[in-house]
């Protein structure tokens, strides 16, 4: 292990704990959850112990940001388009299915071994680290940090909701040209706005409705909880979708991120990325149009 940031509490601070403390002095924690998430992993100690969350922080205190040595990633054989690099970060597009990251082989992490140009910068990541997620079934645009610098002051973007991500879904039923949903979730305020691309019958929804969709919170499955609560389940979606609509789920997910815009953290200038919805999306509607019109001849 080796110390990325040491800090001495002061004589004057107020009573507060370590959990909502930590991230206001150390630059490489972003947020108060990357500083909760520190301390739970063991990357902390103050005064040469392991800390915990429920610490109250004293003056004097000895704190230490460490440098966890984590294992490698191990290569997991599977083709990953990278839609942008440089030499601080990457975006690349996850396929369907495949999640971010976690206990599993299967993961995007494992998949990208090899895969992005190592950065000859002296803060380097040992390997990309992706500074946010998708869900498992849904494909788009996931953006990887090269550098320490860059992995801070993206998850930092990601947090305060800097970053503009653009979605495409297909679901079962009608909609407005446009519209907001406003349903809280989890008990906080939510909202996701929409507008409709395209609609065509069909013989299981009598319409499916192409969205395009933006995110103005980040509660976690938003978009999926919002259309289930709209009443027009995206296509697929086993979780929310209610027991007397189709699911259709042989396709998988038909929910897919197409844009995602952000500052460059490291240079002037923003990084815009765009990524094509499935095929199965354009695939899905023509056929079930296709059916519709020749059951109603």
């Amino acid at each position: 292990m080796e110390v990325v940031e040491e800090h001495i509490v002061p004589p004057d601070i107020a009573p507060v704990r370590l959990s909502d403390y930590i991230h206001q002095v150390f630059e490489t924690l972003p947020s108060r959850k990357g500083g909760k998430k520190a301390i739970q992993r063991g990357a902390v100690q103050v005064d040469g112990e392991r800390a915990t969350t429920a610490l109250w922080v004293k003056p004097g205190m000895h704190i230490v940001l460490l440098e966890l040595h984590l294992t490698p990633p191990k290569p997991f054989p599977v083709p990953v388009s990278v839609l942008y690099e440089d030499d601080f970060l990457a975006v690349v597009h996850k396929p369907p299915g495949l999640p971010v990251s976690g206990n599993h082989y299967r993961t995007l992490v494992n998949a990208l071994v090899g895969q992005l140009q190592p950065s000859p910068l002296s803060d380097a990541l040992p390997w990309g680290m992706p500074v946010h997620r998708l869900d498992a079934p849904t494909s788009g645009p996931v953006v990887i940090a090269k550098t320490r610098s860059a992995q801070v002051k993206l998850g930092k973007a990601f947090e305060e909701r800097e970053v503009q991500k653009i979605y495409q879904a297909v679901v079962c039923g009608r909609t407005s040209d446009e519209g907001r949903i406003e349903a809280p979730l989890d008990g906080k305020a939510a909202l996701t706005t929409f507008r409709k691309l395209e609609e065509y019958r069909s013989l299981n929804c009598a319409w499916l409705s192409w969205l395009e969709l933006r995110l103005h919170t980040g509660r976690t499955h938003q978009i999926r909880r919002h259309l289930a609560h709209l009443g027009t389940p995206i296509l697929g979606d086993e979780a929310y979708t209610p027991e007397d609509k189709p699911l259709l789920h042989k396709k998988g997910l038909f929910l897919s991120a197409v844009s995602i815009v952000f500052d460059h953290p490291c240079e002037q200038g923003k990084v815009k990325v765009e990524a094509p919805p499935p095929e199965k999306f354009r695939a899905m509607m023509e056929r079930s149009e296709r059916l519709f019109l020749r059951k109603n001849k």
